[in-house]
Parts: C-alpha cells; structure tokens; sequence
C-alpha cells in the first residue's frame, strides 16, 4: 500500500490501462461492511476483473473481490458479493448514456483512503484494438532500453 497526498492507496487496477484507453476518470465513495473495512485496511483486495455496472439508477461494483477479514467469524463478508457505488445522479446518468451509446465501458482504476473513507476511482474507458497493446508494448521496450542506455553511459563517463 502506498501513500500519496493523504491517500493510502489499497488497490491499483494495472491491467485496466492495458486494456482500455482512460479517457476520464471520477472519484465514487464505496459501500462497506465493518468487516470490508478492516480486510482493506490490510489491502487485502482485487480489482482483477471487475467492473461498474448501473442498475435501477444505482452504480455497482461487480467482480472486486475483497478477502475475508481472518478475525471476522460468523459476521464476515462475502469476498464477491456487489458493492454500491456513491455517486451523484447526475455522474450516474452521464455515465449510463455513455456505455450505452458509445461502446464505452466503466472500469475501477484504483481503490484508497481518503480521510479515513473508502474510495474508488473509476474510469471512463474505450477498449484497445490488438495493435494498440503491441504498439503501447512496444515503446515501454524502447524506453526502457533507452533509459538502460543512458545509464550505461552516465557510468562510462565518470
């Protein structure tokens, strides 16, 4: 877990900006049980194929995965049940007319901690062609030789 402004960030969703091209992202509050806030306070989560979903007007989480909290006995949570995202009704329908209408999706980038709340960075997202994640694969090959590069001649030099 990392801290960052005031942020403990629980979980990164690496593989969403493999995947998807993130066009803009929002800031959703996210419902927990007692026992989901302490497992994440441990960052024991997933964002692995997971997903948000608006449902009757409602923004759900669908497919995070938050491990059971080990001290939690019989009033523990179920590590994949739905979680309800808070959102104002505005952000809701602005992100429904763009799913629906664009081919675009809605994905979580990254789960933390601001001031002792959960929060949930969502972002508006156009999936990636094949081309697109050999080109992106590509250039981190090229600059990370570059960057070997330079620093091989840094050495050379004193």
């Amino acid at each position: 877990m990392a801290r960052e402004h005031g942020r403990k960030t629980v979980a990164t969703n690496r593989k969403a900006y493999h995947d998807y091209f993130i066009e803009e992202t929002l800031e959703a509050g996210l419902v927990l049980v007692g026992t989901e806030v302490k497992s994440l306070r441990e960052g024991r989560m997933s964002l692995k194929d997971s997903y948000v979903e608006v449902r009757h007007g409602e923004a759900w989480l669908v497919g995070a995965s938050i491990s059971r909290y080990a001290p939690g006995n019989i009033w523990n949570h179920d590590p994949e049940r739905d979680r309800k995202l808070l959102l104002h009704r505005r952000e809701i329908d602005r992100l429904r007319g763009r799913t629906e209408e664009r081919g675009y999706s809605v994905v979580p980038t990254k789960v933390y901690f601001k001031d002792g709340r959960a929060k949930v960075e969502i972002g508006l997202a156009k999936g990636k062609k094949l081309y697109d994640k050999r080109a992106d694969i590509a250039k981190r090959d090229a600059d990370r030789d570059m960057e070997r590069e330079m620093k091989e001649r840094m050495r050379t030099v004193e």
